[in-house]
């Protein structure tokens, strides 16, 4: 957050882009903050609801083996829907709704010899997907209602979490920790570090622009959509995936209801 919040300043002071939509006309230059003080609170949902997605989806991979970890966080397209509705009054046709179901039958198909109960480990994962869904449809509903882009939605969100996730490391013990790294000044560590940082910015700049132009709902399927890339570059990269004919079947009807979902969503059902 801290590189994220020193690029966008940067950029913003060279006048090399703006926090709002359409030009500069909320004044952004009379604040050392960049944007208004009322911007500011109006923002303040999309930060809290940002922290408590990123504390319980932490939480959520230590509860259960990592297939089922991604066959029920693939299931968060639907409270994300349900989110929309509550939040934005947003309604699915049955072509849309169809397409998700599907993309949740196949990570349920892909995740089927994974199944093993573990009520807590559950619990979390899907209070993770809750949190997920109502930082991304909190996303849609700042940023049309609040004036900003992308770029002014994420200098918003960091310098509001910033302070409060600095406090949150240092009460835990985790600065300390880091400063006791011993490769925390070698030169490798810093660059990766670096282009880690970089990485991370350009993520979050993706995830506001495509919730802010398109919608929660096709920002998660997005999501979903990567999982098979990433399996399928993970197999030919690194090898050692057994073959299964179900994990298969699952992430084929995945792919499927996401480029259904894409083609009903293009042709306007």
């Amino acid at each position: 957050m801290i590189c994220s919040c020193s690029f966008l300043y940067a950029l913003r002071k060279r006048k090399i882009i703006n926090f709002t939509v359409g030009d500069s006309s909320l004044g952004l230059d009379n604040t050392k903050l960049l944007v208004p003080l009322r911007t500011l609170v109006h923002t303040l949902p999309l930060s809290l609801a940002y922290l408590l997605y990123m504390l319980a989806t932490m939480e959520s991979v230590r509860g259960v083996n990592v297939p089922m970890y991604t066959t029920l966080r693939r299931t968060t397209v639907v409270f994300t829907m349900v989110a929309e509705w509550i939040l934005a009054g947003q309604k699915y046709s049955s072509s849309v709704i169809g397409s998700v179901g599907l993309i949740v039958l196949g990570a349920f198909v892909a995740g089927a010899r994974d199944l093993s109960f573990d009520f807590h480990g559950y619990f979390v994962v899907f209070l993770s997907n809750i949190t997920t869904a109502i930082y991304l449809a909190t996303i849609a509903r700042i940023g049309k209602s609040s004036g900003l882009n992308s770029f002014g939605l994420m200098w918003c969100n960091g310098i509001i979490c910033g302070p409060i996730l600095l406090f949150w490391t240092y009460i835990r013990g985790d600065i300390e920790t880091t400063l006791n790294f011993q490769y925390l000044f070698s030169p490798g560590f810093m660059v990766i570090l670096l282009f880690s940082c970089i990485l991370a910015f350009f993520l979050n700049y993706c995830i506001f622009l495509n919730t802010t132009l398109n919608s929660a709902v096709t920002q998660t399927i997005c999501g979903n959509l990567k999982d098979l890339f990433t399996i399928g570059l993970g197999w030919i990269i690194f090898g050692g995936l057994p073959f299964d004919i179900l994990n298969v079947v699952g992430q084929f009807l995945g792919f499927l209801g996401s480029g259904l979902y894409a083609y009903y969503k293009l042709v306007g059902k």
